[in-house]
C-alpha cells in the first residue's frame, strides 16, 4: 500500500481519512487492504467513502446545499412534528378524561 501514513494511527482526523479514501478511489489500495493495515472495520472504511462520494456530489452540484440550512430544516420539521405529537397526546388525555367521566356518572 503507497500510504505514507503510519500504521499506528490512533485518531482518525478528516484529513487522514480523505488521504485513504483518495488512495482507494485512486485504485492504490482496496477497502480489505485498509482494513488489515490500520485495523479497521471494513465497514466504517466504506462508510468514509460513501460520505466522500455525497460531499463530492453536493460540491459539484450547480447550487450546493448548505449544510446548516439543511439542519436548520431538519430541526423545524422535527420541532413540527413534536409539536403535533404533543398536542395528539393532550387531546387523547383529555378524550380519555371525559370518557372516564362519562363512565363514572
Amino acid at each position: 500500500m503507497s500510504m505514507t501514513m503510519d500504521d499506528s494511527i490512533k485518531r482518525w482526523t478528516a484529513k487522514r481519512k480523505t488521504a485513504l479514501v483518495i488512495e482507494i478511489i485512486q485504485g492504490k489500495t482496496t477497502v480489505a487492504e485498509a482494513s488489515r493495515s490500520f485495523d479497521l472495520a471494513p465497514s466504517e472504511i466504506e462508510g468514509w467513502v460513501e460520505d466522500a462520494k455525497r460531499g463530492m456530489e453536493n460540491s459539484l452540484r450547480a447550487n450546493p446545499l448548505d449544510i446548516r440550512e439543511q439542519y436548520e430544516k431538519q430541526l423545524k420539521d422535527l420541532q413540527e412534528a413534536y409539536g403535533e405529537a404533543m398536542l395528539e397526546l393532550r387531546a387523547r388525555k383529555k378524550l380519555q378524561a371525559l370518557l372516564d367521566a362519562q363512565d363514572g356518572n
